[in-house]
């Protein structure tokens, strides 16, 4: 058993930085490690590592597609990743992961040799019939949180209370958890069964037999989860056991591993465009807003469609940019980079130079500030003047006087001459853009190529270009909505699980969350991901076709519902869902039947 430790973080910190921790965890606590994962997203830090639980930890895992701040973990083997092959290889993600902390042939040599019967085996009565009159308590938890989750609930409550037992059931849903267990609850029972195909946190039931099964198996066979329960649940240790450390980097290869992944300029891009977002998004909704009194309601000053508009365009969007290039100069440089790339993001923006400028400044401030930092030796009494005063002051005037002399005027030339190029962009060329932004945001669904569409995008809103923005989001809609599409439309061509996970696909679908594709395209991804491209760059060249633009670069569906965010509303609607349609008929194309189970007769 080794100790884990873990960070995972995706630009737009949901769907691959949660489903890259579940896999984590799930498969880590399958194998019999102790694993803790924290998760840095749109909302903060979840779950966030305890200075403990980083010295005990063997190894550290960071799956990240942005810059994660690895310097509390200095002194511990580092293995990285992207979000999107530990989502896909988690298991040998975290074999990998061992193997380079060298602890994966000492748990190999220190593991028992297999005995009939364990130490830990609980209620061990002789007959296969339990004992009723128990007292249970059970989680079920599905990947989507839907369906199942509350189907195993229901058919183990019913076969309990059938066989005389006493049992409450916490679901953790989509919508969080329902009739959670209280401590009383807890200390009460006989025994805890977890169905769950996701990780469930067991810390709360140390001491206690538990017994672990599929969410499908309490569905389909709940008697035989529970008979299986009293013979063979095991008690759950109350502390962590193994050795820690093992493996450990020196100081110096820590280093040389933190300046190693400094070195991925994509993802410093992506760092910044992470934390831009939530400005972005709170912006260009509070725009959308004030277009509900009129498109031009915001000139009246002293009305609240002017305060709206202050707000989103006179505060947020000024913000945009800065934001931008601080956090990309963050990712480079760690805090040193943080106050040049603000102060030049913010010169990128007076200037003109737009997001192409805020790109700039975020990489000169993040790399010279890394020079200056890794260069400049001072006296150890003077070493508390760096971060403060001599790094903060040296990389501002090398970015300002950059940005105001020489970055400033070429790259404002640039950022104007492609906003003037788009807005008068023809037809033809609108639908050739139109299509590689479609299927770009298909290709990879929430991956770099996704990614680098959105921040395309994006970009463009404050350079008032809002027709890209409008194909992008149609074109990540139309993936999981015709995944739905088809799942109804053609039913054989997908599992039991896959039909009824296809709902909780539609709503992702409809919330502009690409990533609720990820489950389909990898079971099969030379068949689905060809026909999610094909839909996304249709709906992408329809919307540009059709000249629709869009004013807020985020929320899907409920988006449409605010009068004037959208422009041609009704075509952009059609191409939604000529993609959709386009998506579910290349799936029945493309797709096989699912071979169905083998029939099992008993011979006369």
């Amino acid at each position: 058993m080794a100790k884990i430790v873990g960070v995972t973080a995706c630009p737009t910190g949901i769907a691959h930085t949660l489903m890259a921790a579940e896999a984590l965890r799930r498969v880590a606590t399958n194998d019999g490690h102790v694993v803790h994962i924290e998760c840095q997203g749109s909302e903060g830090v979840t779950n966030a590592l305890g200075a403990d639980e980083i010295a005990e930890a063997d190894v550290v895992v960071i799956a990240a597609d942005i810059h994660v701040d690895a310097t509390r973990f200095t002194g511990k083997t580092i293995y990285e990743t992207s979000t999107s092959r530990a989502i896909r290889e988690t298991a040998k993600v975290i074999g990998d992961a061992l193997a380079a902390a060298n602890v994966a042939d000492e748990i190999a040599a220190a593991a028992p040799a297999p005995e009939p019967e364990t130490a830990q085996s609980a209620l061990p009565p002789a007959d296969d019939t339990p004992p009723a009159g128990k007292r249970i308590v059970a989680i079920t938890s599905c990947p989507t949180g839907i369906a199942h989750t509350f189907m195993a609930a229901d058919a183990l409550k019913k076969t309990a209370t059938a066989a005389g037992h006493q049992i409450k059931v916490e679901t953790q849903g989509s919508v969080g958890a329902k009739d959670a267990l209280t401590p009383e609850d807890v200390a009460a029972a006989d025994i805890v069964i977890i169905s769950a195909d996701t990780h469930v946190d067991e810390s709360r039931f140390a001491g206690k037999p538990i017994y672990r099964s599929s969410v499908g198996a309490a569905v389909k066979k709940p008697k035989e989860v529970i008979d299986s329960a009293f013979r063979e649940a095991t008690v759950a240790s109350g502390a962590p056991q193994g050795a820690a450390g093992g493996g450990m980097q020196s100081v110096a290869e820590a280093k040389a591993a933190l300046q190693a992944r400094r070195s991925g300029p994509y993802k410093h891009m992506l760092t910044g465009v992470s934390y831009m977002l939530p400005v972005v998004v709170a912006g260009g909704l509070c725009i959308a807003l004030s277009f509900v009194f009129g498109i031009e309601a915001f000139k009246q000053e002293g009305t609240l469609a002017a305060a709206l508009m202050q707000i989103g365009g006179g505060a947020a969007f000024q913000l945009m940019v800065p934001v931008l290039s601080g956090y990309i100069a963050f990712s480079i440089a760690d805090r040193p980079g943080l106050t040049p790339g603000l102060i030049g993001g913010l010169l990128a923006t007076q200037l003109g130079a737009g997001f192409l400028g805020g790109i700039v400044s975020g990489f000169l401030a993040g790399y010279m500030a890394l020079w200056l930092r890794e260069n400049i030796k001072l006296p150890p009494t003077l070493e508390g003047l760096k971060p403060v005063l001599i790094l903060p002051l040296l990389s501002t005037l090398f970015v300002g006087l950059m940005m105001i002399y020489v970055v400033g005027g070429p790259v404002k030339f640039l950022n104007d001459s492609m906003t003037q190029m788009l807005q008068n962009m023809g037809q033809g060329n609108a639908v050739a853009l139109g299509l590689v932004l479609g299927a770009m945001m298909a290709f990879d669904m929430g991956g770099p190529v996704n990614k680098a569409a959105y921040a395309f995008a994006v970009g463009l809103l404050a350079s008032d270009t809002f027709t890209p923005m409008a194909a992008v989001m149609a074109a990540g809609m139309t993936p999981p909505l015709g995944i739905f599409l088809a799942a109804k439309l053609v039913p054989n061509r997908f599992t039991l699980d896959e039909r009824e996970a296809a709902n909780a696909a539609a709503v992702l679908g409809l919330s502009f969350i690409t990533e609720g594709a990820i489950p389909y395209a990898a079971r099969d991804p030379l068949r689905v991901i060809p026909a999610m491209m094909i839909g996304s760059a249709v709906t992408g060249a329809m919307s540009m076709y059709f000249n629709c633009g869009l004013r807020a670069p985020h929320g899907g569906v409920f988006v449409l519902a605010i009068p004037n965010a959208v422009s041609h509303l009704g075509m952009y609607v059609v191409s939604i869902v000529t993609g959709t349609i386009v998506t579910a008929l290349a799936l029945a194309i493309l797709k096989k039947p699912v071979d169905a189970p083998a029939r099992v007769t008993t011979a006369a």
